[in-house]
């Protein structure tokens, strides 16, 4: 049993030190291959935190559309209704500037009739919850639709500098050629593997922000029609 020992060394060492994978190409590459790579990293990275951080505002928006129907609607005045909401909820940022569209109708703006006014006042609002809720998609939507060409230029870049090597050395035996060939189409892989989350999510995000919109404009349909009609009493 002596030999047993650097038998078992041998094969730890084997699965160690893998000549072929992303850290033998990583370690073999060029400038313009590693920059490929991180540019796919960050790729991945941004996609992955406009994903978690657009799904927590989703599921906050959707938890303010349930205070509004248990607090809002039961005020006696709008101004108190948004009192009752949470400060960073889009329904109060949208009710505030119903609000303030009937203060402010003075000057210039008393030419415009108050039943435009108000609602020219509450759509812009809504224009910018809308606003808020889309950023970040088209960041998913640019890593969808160019990663995969990214991670094809690697695989292009590097074949052709596994190709140069072989050509220079001579020799065109399996284990010259595969290896080099086999890292460099790791790169297509990777251009999919981020591409492929980003498009989900993007579609995803996309429905969920429909309905969460939806809410929004229901919500601001309904303000409309009670500042209209409150101005319209006191008129």
């Amino acid at each position: 049993m002596p030999g047993a020992p650097a038998s078992a060394k041998k094969t730890g060492d084997a699965a160690v030190d893998n000549p072929y994978g992303i850290e033998a190409l990583w370690s073999g590459s060029d400038n313009i291959a590693r920059a490929v790579l991180v540019l796919l990293a960050i790729m991945s990275i941004g996609s992955w935190y406009i994903m978690i951080t657009k799904l927590l505002e989703q599921s906050k928006m959707s938890r303010h559309a349930r205070t509004v129907d248990k607090n809002f609607w039961a005020a006696p005045t709008v101004t108190s209704g948004s009192n009752a909401l949470e400060k960073s909820s889009a329904y109060r940022f949208i009710a505030e500037a119903g609000v303030q569209a009937t203060n402010d109708h003075g000057g210039l703006k008393s030419h415009i009739p108050m039943n435009d006014w108000i609602p020219m006042s509450i759509t812009a609002a809504v224009d910018r919850v809308h606003a808020t809720t889309q950023s970040g998609l088209a960041f998913l939507a640019t890593v969808g639709s160019t990663s995969p060409f990214v991670g094809l230029f690697g695989t292009v870049w590097g074949i052709y500098h596994a190709l140069t090597a072989i050509g220079i050395s001579g020799q065109a035996s399996i284990d010259k050629v595969a290896g080099p060939v086999g890292e460099a189409l790791i790169m297509t892989a990777l251009g999919l593997a981020v591409a492929i989350p980003a498009v989900l999510a993007y579609n995803w995000l996309a429905r969920r922000n429909k309905a969460v919109m939806d809410e929004v404009r229901e919500f601001a349909d309904e303000l409309n029609a009670v500042i209209v009609g409150s101005a319209g009493k006191a008129a």
